[in-house]
């Protein structure tokens, strides 16, 4: 089936427009490269999103983009958030990969440059076809191949595009006798021009791994093309929705195939190594030969031209070229962050030799000749070991090009449960195993069943052998795609993303404070490197506490080990690059946005729209949450690159609610009876609710599902109805129907720490600046005032004491917040006391300097610091916060 719109999902609705106010418009936005340097290469083109302050446009407002030097720039633009008045709070837009490169650009209000050549999307009969202009992409709407064909110029330059996996039903661990091995071929199930423009379309597809009666692995693959460029940008998503015990995927890749022209010594294989290196040879060599064919016939190849005719060469190697064995085959493996080689063979069932080898690949590949071939390449591609790139018979009429995203020279996954439960049977048990590992066990609860994993390669389809110049610029545009971004100052001018100020050093006490928070995400940020945090499944998050007897962060026990977003760590990395600006800070945010997203999320299955608690494996706790599935902590993400797979991750958390008919999260502590009525649920009102809704928050931007909204302003005006807000004891359930919350009329008190660190005081921060709701606001402001206040004003208030509350100093942003806005000396002063005094946290006198480990007592050279993830993640947003709301009173 085939869908086709011009404008991406969640666009404006057609009827029954809302009536804007008065537009006041936009001075013109400075835009830079995310790196700084204006690139040499593009990923095939560049998308990125611009935030607009509230009554600024219409969303069918067009802009302009135009160089530092005024030269007008070919753009398409979109809107992909909305104020709640109707204008455009946030658009996309999307420049083709012959941008006139400069340091700076210009957006502003006007009519936008067409391109020369504008790109057009066509369907017919059983395929969809986008013409760049330079490159012609024929996409199947069924059958086994995603792609049928990439042309330039006439010429195909590869075909039979398609996904392909396999699977033992034992693990390559063990070694296992007569283990069975099978493969499977993508099958494609929807085709859907889901964007359209003069400038860039993407195409999605769907479908499942399919073998004989089996179907699963589901994927989605996103094809995104843009005018003038000769690059496809691919994003593929993959599901696991097998039998951990049985299913051990070993092999899961991209396949082309390539049609093979010309003489063997006129096919080139490029591959790059670490950094500028290149392996530059040909199918079959005529360098280093007992005899010469001429100087200018060796450089010929050697730089990738046609050589001259064989006939004007040294006879006595132009009679010998049968004898000169023709390599067909050729290997990167990338099996571990710290090593990769290159292999090459004559053809299967010959021995591979070993050609050359180094640390970390860029990940790029070409076979082709001097007419044309194919590049293909892999982002991240040391990062997400085990991967590996494979040119497989170039000496014959067709090669074929793999990108490999788990290599099956790496042994299977291995993704069963890492320990037999130590006898864990009963709810009493496992409780006792989490006083001491704090690892909340369950029989069958860790489950990788529903985890998905997203990578994005590039293919370019070029009319000639690239040059080793050219070749390294795209080896670097495939590793890090550029990205245009608006500055901070516009940004936060724009009242995008709740409260939040550019970096400020305006006095010594802020430039203090601003050091401790570089230095201690510098440390974070290192640490995925020095500790080695990559692979696969791994790569993007990182450890939530130390072991500093050991010198190593607590890999190996239960709740200590991998993070999983625990206290909001997204939140933190995502509000530090909107404060600096800084590249590696965007980088790093991605990277974890990335994983936690997909590999700590459920996408399908019984826990669909949870995710799953900070553990040793990301899927292996069993306690399933909304609070780490958290739309808040993947928004940004989506908003700063109109990121379509995010977007899809977000729209699918808007009735994540329904999880909590499914199973029981309370189980384990529960006193009374379960309901799973829809309409009288046990979901909590604030780390509950905080999670979903920041899911509602962002549909409602996004002008998607209407019931969001309603869920999110009758959640809010509901809880504040009741007697004691956010903090009312007793019987409480949630209709998840409408949002709307029921609970006693009498006054009580339950409340934990953990009750606004997943999102919840970012969220009614947005919430209140969007909508007038006086009493909401009101008992908000209440509780912000009242967690870290005394016994007294406590009872005073609510009729009971709070009881001795843990995470003071992540709560001064609550008190902030309601200095702010009551706009309270005293309280603001002592907002500022609470961050410094550090409860929880980190005290004014904590070092957060670095002292280098070396020697036996660890593998590595290793930087230790008095430092863990959830408590640099809770300082950097109170103080982000208190900078923000209270900063004159620091």
């Amino acid at each position: 089936m085939l869908a086709s719109q011009a404008a991406p999902a969640h666009a404006a609705p057609a009827a029954a427009p809302q009536a804007l106010p008065d537009l006041e418009g936009h001075d013109p936005v400075t835009l830079r490269w995310l790196e700084k340097d204006a690139p040499a290469e593009l990923a095939a083109g560049v998308t990125w999103g611009v935030p607009w302050p509230r009554g600024s446009f219409a969303p069918d407002q067009e802009f302009a983009l135009t160089t530092e030097g005024g030269d007008p720039v070919a753009v398409q633009s979109w809107p992909t958030g909305w104020w709640p008045d109707g204008s455009v709070k946030w658009t996309a837009h999307a420049v083709a990969a012959d941008v006139p490169r400069a340091d700076t650009y210009t957006l502003s209000a006007g009519s936008a440059q067409a391109p020369a050549a504008p790109l057009t999307v066509r369907t017919t009969g059983g395929q969809v076809v986008v013409d760049t202009g330079v490159v012609q992409v024929a996409f199947a709407r069924s059958g086994n191949e995603l792609v049928k064909s990439i042309t330039r110029g006439g010429v195909v330059i590869a075909r039979g595009g398609r996904l392909i996996a396999s699977r033992q039903d034992k693990p390559s661990s063990e070694e296992p006798a007569g283990v069975k091995s099978e493969s499977f071929t993508g099958t494609v199930e929807s085709v859907r021009v889901e964007h359209q423009g003069p400038v860039r379309a993407v195409i999605k597809v769907e479908g499942k791994h399919r073998k004989g009666r089996r179907a699963w692995l589901p994927f989605t693959v996103r094809f995104y093309l843009y005018a003038g460029s000769d690059a496809i940008r691919v994003v593929h998503t993959f599901v696991f929705d097998g039998n951990e015990k049985k299913d051990f995927i070993n092999g899961l890749g991209v396949r082309f195939s390539v049609p093979m022209r010309g003489e063997l010594h006129d096919r080139h294989v490029r591959i790059a190594g670490e950094g500028k290196g290149v392996l530059r040879e040909a199918v079959r060599g005529i360098s280093g030969l007992r005899r010469d064919p001429g100087a200018a016939v060796r450089q010929a190849q050697y730089e990738g031209k046609a050589t001259p005719d064989p006939a004007t060469w040294d006879q006595r190697v132009t009679t010998r070229l049968p004898y000169i064995p023709a390599f067909g085959d050729y290997s990167l493996r990338q099996l571990n962050a710290h090593g990769f080689e290159i292999h090459k063979r004559t053809k299967a069932g010959h021995a591979w030799i070993r050609v050359d080898g180094g640390k970390r690949a860029e990940g790029l590949a070409y076979i082709g000749t001097p007419s044309g071939g194919l590049a293909f390449g892999m982002r991240n591609f040391w990062q997400l070991h085990p991967t590996e790139l494979e040119i497989n018979g170039a000496a014959g009429d067709e090669a074929e090009a793999t990108a490999w995203m788990w290599s099956p020279r790496a042994g299977s996954m291995d993704m069963r449960f890492y320990h037999d439960g130590m006898g864990q049977d009963t709810y009493a048990e496992q409780t006792e195993g989490l006083e001491i590992t704090y690892e909340d066990y369950e029989p069958e609860w860790g489950t990788p069943y529903g985890i998905a994993r997203t990578t994005e390669l590039t293919f370019w389809a070029l009319d000639a052998t690239p040059t080793a110049e050219r070749f390294t610029e795209l080896a670097a545009a495939n590793a890090t795609p550029p990205l245009l971004a608006s500055s901070p100052e516009h940004n936060h001018a724009a009242g995008v993303f709740g409260s939040w100020t550019p970096v400020d050093r305006s006095n010594a006490e802020k430039e203090e404070l601003e050091d401790k928070l570089a230095l201690m995400h510098k440390y974070h940020r290192e640490q995925v490197d020095q500790r080695s945090w990559y692979g696969f499944w791994d790569y993007g998050d990182i450890m939530h506490s130390y072991d500093g007897t050991r010198h190593t962060w607590a890999y190996d026990i239960g709740g200590y080990a991998w993070d999983n977003s625990e206290l909001s760590s997204d939140l933190w990395l995502w509000y530090h690059y909107l404060r600096t600006g800084d590249a590696s800070a965007f980088r790093f945010a991605e990277a974890m946005t990335r994983h936690t997203g997909e590999v700590d999320v459920y996408h399908l299955g019984k826990f669909k729209g949870c995710g799953t608690r900070h553990g040793v494996q990301h899927w292996g706790d069993s306690a399933k949450q909304v609070r780490i599935s958290n739309a808040g902590y993947r928004r940004f993400y989506y908003f700063l690159t109109a990121d379509e797979r995010v977007g899809d991750l977000l729209h699918d958390l808007v009735d994540s609610d329904s999880s909590y008919v499914r199973f029981d999260p309370w189980r384990k502590v529960r006193s009374d009876a379960w309901s799973n009525d829809p309409k009288a649920l046990d979901l909590g009102t604030t780390t509950d609710w905080g999670a979903l809704g920041l899911a509602w928050l962002t549909e409602w931007e996004r002008n998607g599902d209407a019931i969001a909204r309603t869920k999110l302003l009758n959640g809010a005006k509901s809880i504040a109805a009741l007697p004691n807000g956010w903090v009312q004891g007793g019987d409480i359930t949630y209709d998840s129907t409408n949002g709307v919350f029921t609970g006693p009329t009498e006054r009580s008190v339950a409340v934990g720490a953990l009750s606004s660190v997943f999102g919840l005081i970012e969220l009614m921060t947005e919430l209140l600046d969007l909508v007038d709701l006086p009493e909401v606001k009101a008992k908000w402001i209440e509780f912000c005032r009242l967690y870290n206040g005394t016994r007294a004003e406590q009872t005073a208030t609510t009729g009971s004491y709070w009881g001795s509350l843990n995470l003071k100093q992540a709560y001064s942003r609550a008190t902030a917040y309601a200095a702010n806005q009551t706009d309270d000396d005293t309280l603001a002063a002592r907002a500022w006391t609470e961050l410094r005094t550090g409860h929880a946290g980190y005290p004014d006198a904590h070092r957060f300097t670095t002292e280098r480990i070396e020697g036996p007592a660890v593998l590595n050279d290793i930087d230790e610091a008095p430092l863990s993830a959830n408590a640099s993640a809770q300082f950097g947003l109170a103080a982000f916060q208190c900078l923000a709301l209270v900063g004159e009173a620091i």
